[in-house]
């Protein structure tokens, strides 16, 4: 079975406060974007194995991958006897980037399971399991256009957003989801933001309204190197709105028409830039590509 999983970005992130066990409360609106892993799963008749493999050689192909996570979680969840299932990850979206990489990966396993094992999980069902192995992966499930609440297990779907166009940069360094909460413990003041504003604007499908709100809390206590410059660079080519994705580094900016996207992507690579890509939103999280 072959699946695509589709990576996200923040229209808004904001972190609310902390739950008593430690863990960050967040207002979120996130869209899936239409830059894919290829996740293949294949039963191997070896009962009770879980084997991976990946593409990047720079992420694990262990348990402690988050797509093996997902598995195992699967199985234990729903008592369902493993055949034995190997996981192959064709790694397109970048890691530790603040796009849901890992946790796109996740949903494609849980769902690729489901249909596999013809389990008959609803969306719902998976979601609720599939948020132990990691807060983006119930999003990553369902897909589209949604607000995210609490840790990320409360979802609730947005209208759809204009189908403009997306152009995403990756700089050279990596953000650890971690240390960008811990900066956010430390800091001696945040400006939190408009996220009222923000949930009336999406729901109505106002796409003005939310691009005048699109902001990050991240932004104020994580550097990234280069931002200034890249969205210069994007301002330059006529980008309606640009920020960074989830924890970081990723800058994205949105541009109305797929000439001034694949024009600012083109002077991105050329100041050096290699990890730019252009897609547009899409309206579901995992797609099937093949199987039954």
């Amino acid at each position: 079975m072959i699946l695509k999983a589709a990576a996200k970005i923040n229209l808004m992130l904001d972190i609310l406060g902390t739950t008593e066990d430690g863990y960050h409360t967040l207002f979120m609106i996130m869209q899936s974007i239409g830059l894919y892993d290829t996740v293949t799963l294949t039963e191997t008749g070896k009962p009770g194995s879980i084997t991976l493999s990946c593409s990047n050689a720079a992420l694990p192909s262990d348990e402690t991958n988050i797509g093996w996570k997902a598995a195992a979680r699967f199985f234990e969840c729903t008592g369902i006897s493993n055949p034995g299932i190997h996981i192959d990850i064709e790694k397109h979206i970048p890691f530790a980037a603040g796009l849901a990489g890992g946790s796109a990966d996740a949903a494609a396993v849980f769902v690729g399971l489901n249909e596999l094992l013809k389990a008959g999980l609803s969306e719902r069902e998976l979601c609720r399991i599939a948020v132990k192995v990691g807060a983006d992966v119930p999003f990553c499930i369902m897909g589209g256009t949604m607000a995210a609440l609490d840790i990320g297990e409360v979802l609730a779907p947005l209208p759809d957003i204009r189908k403009d166009w997306y152009v995403l940069v990756k700089p050279e360094q990596d953000v650890s989801t971690k240390e960008a909460y811990s900066a956010f413990d430390e800091a001696d003041y945040v400006r939190h933001l408009d996220t009222t504003a923000m949930l009336r604007a999406a729901a109505a499908g106002n796409t003005e309204k939310v691009y005048s709100l699109v902001s990050n809390v991240f932004e104020q206590f994580i550097y990234v190197a280069g931002r200034v410059d890249i969205k210069a660079i994007m301002r330059e080519h006529g980008s309606l709105v640009h920020c960074m994705s989830g924890s970081g580094p990723t800058i994205y900016g949105v541009f109305e028409t797929e000439e001034n996207a694949n024009a600012c992507a083109a002077a991105l690579k050329a100041a050096g830039y290699e990890n730019t890509y252009v897609c547009q939103p899409v309206r579901t999280g995992v797609t099937l590509v093949e199987g039954e």
